[in-house]
């Protein structure tokens, strides 16, 4: 079959039918066994990680690892058949799809909710309360970049501008600069990268004139601690991120589906396809319960489907 882009592949898991297919057969929780290896995106990992504690409370005989190298690390370990599992927070990219390919290997793309990427900065900061996207690209971008607040605002005060920012290896920073768009080149003053999503969070708590940006669940966490920066949408109107914008796209253009990439040869061992149908089954309440918001559950029934019918790409 042939593998063509991840849009593709939302697209067409969206529209197909929404008939939900019971758990495959396999082993008892009793006797179940193994290995399971997870690794990647960082805005995905709160989500793969509960639903990993909770498969383990079930499944005690199953190890389940979960790391966060980025969603870019992540694939890289993927086509290199490190791990089994891959979480991104971005639909894979075509050299990453040609990668795996020239590796023989075969994924189940699933869509595990959504996500909004936030623009943070510190709590003392009371004037950058909404902004454009014009407005981001003057203090994120190489071309003239804004050094004090001032720069990107006449009535803004003359703060030194801090920029905490995702590694190049995350999806969260590619989704952002897909935003900024795709020949944007970033400034590198006044920067500081980390694929660690809490390091930006304090980084960003820990200065006056901080700015970053990382998946919405790290906002709610720590919400008291910052201040999310109203974006300027489509429509003109100031929005905020929330479960309710995210879900009803009102919170463009930073709302983003989340995946999970299951290697195919992976999903034949009993340990793997029964926490995939676990993921499938709990990860939609356990999504929110991290702050994420679930998708509809048709786009979950043709996950099933896929993952029942070992449907690797898109038609």
């Amino acid at each position: 079959m042939t593998l063509l882009p991840a849009s593709r592949t939302l697209r067409a898991l969206t529209a197909a039918t929404a008939a939900a297919l019971a758990c495959a057969p396999g082993a008892t929780a009793a006797d179940l066994t193994g290995t399971i290896t997870i690794d990647g995106s960082s805005t995905v990992y709160p989500i793969s990680e509960a639903v990993a504690s909770g498969f383990s409370e079930e499944h005690t005989g199953v190890r389940v690892t979960v790391g966060k190298s980025g969603t870019g690390g992540g694939f890289e370990k993927f086509n290199n058949g490190e791990t089994d599992i891959s979480n991104a927070s971005r639909p894979i990219k075509s050299s990453e799809l040609k990668a795996g390919q020239d590796a023989g290997i075969e994924f189940i793309e699933i869509p595990v909710a959504y996500d909004g990427l936030t623009i943070a900065v510190n709590k003392a900061n009371d004037w950058a309360t909404e902004m454009t996207v014009d407005d981001l690209k003057k203090i994120f971008l190489a071309d003239n970049p804004a050094k004090v607040w001032s720069d990107v605002d006449a009535s803004y005060p003359d703060v030194p501008i801090k920029l905490f920012v995702p590694g190049t290896d995350s999806g969260t920073f590619d989704y952002f600069k897909e935003v900024m768009g795709k020949k944007a080149e970033f400034r590198s003053d006044n920067l500081t990268p980390s694929e660690e999503d809490n390091v930006l969070v304090n980084g960003i708590i820990g200065d006056r004139g901080a700015i970053g940006f990382f998946g919405a669940s790290y906002y709610f966490e720590n919400q008291d601690r910052l201040n999310a920066v109203k974006i300027i949408n489509d429509a003109g109107e100031a929005v905020a991120p929330s479960p309710t914008t995210i879900e009803d796209g009102t919170y463009n253009p930073f709302s983003r589906p989340l995946f999970i990439y299951v290697k195919a040869a992976s999903l034949k061992r009993p340990e793997v396809r029964k926490f995939v149908n676990f993921y499938l089954d709990e990860g939609p309440e356990m999504a929110e319960d991290v702050g994420y918001v679930r998708l509809p559950s048709s786009v979950y029934d043709a996950a099933r489907e896929n993952v029942e019918t070992m449907e690797t790409g898109t038609d």
